[in-house]
């Protein structure tokens, strides 16, 4: 694969630098800077329209820690859920409610049955043991 070290970076920066030569150098380098600074305004823009749309949108860093760790995300979701879950039994148990010793079962409904074994009139004949 194609993969680029800091020291192939600076010599590839170096031999641009010296194709160019100190009269070019600064109007390139102005340029380059503009046109970072123009992508970031785009970047900018598109974030401030997305946050207005979707206002609970966490922020970028958070996005960011949350693709570089995902497992982190599942336990901080998982330590929400017990702490919900522990201020709903403390608020049953302070009201004197026994109902809420009994932990809620995880299916709302029975699953149906599985469908029936589809029958055939006509059963296929057993394999022939003389084409092993």
């Amino acid at each position: 694969m194609f993969s680029l070290s800091p020291i192939k970076l600076m010599v590839i920066v170096g031999v641009v630098m010296l194709l160019m030569g100190p009269d070019k150098l600064p109007e390139v380098a102005h340029k380059l800077g503009a046109t970072w600074r123009a992508i970031k305004n785009l970047q900018e823009k598109v974030e401030a329209e997305v946050r207005e749309a979707i206002p609970d949108l966490p922020s970028t860093g958070d996005i960011a820690r949350i693709a570089r760790s995902p497992v982190n995300l599942l336990n901080q979701l998982a330590d929400r859920v017990d702490a919900k879950e522990a201020a709903a039994n403390q608020a049953a148990a302070s009201e004197g409610d026994t109902a809420g010793d009994e932990p809620a079962p995880l299916l709302t409904s029975p699953r149906p049955p599985p469908p029936p074994p589809k029958r055939t009139d006509d059963p296929s004949p057993p394999p022939d043991p003389s084409l092993n």
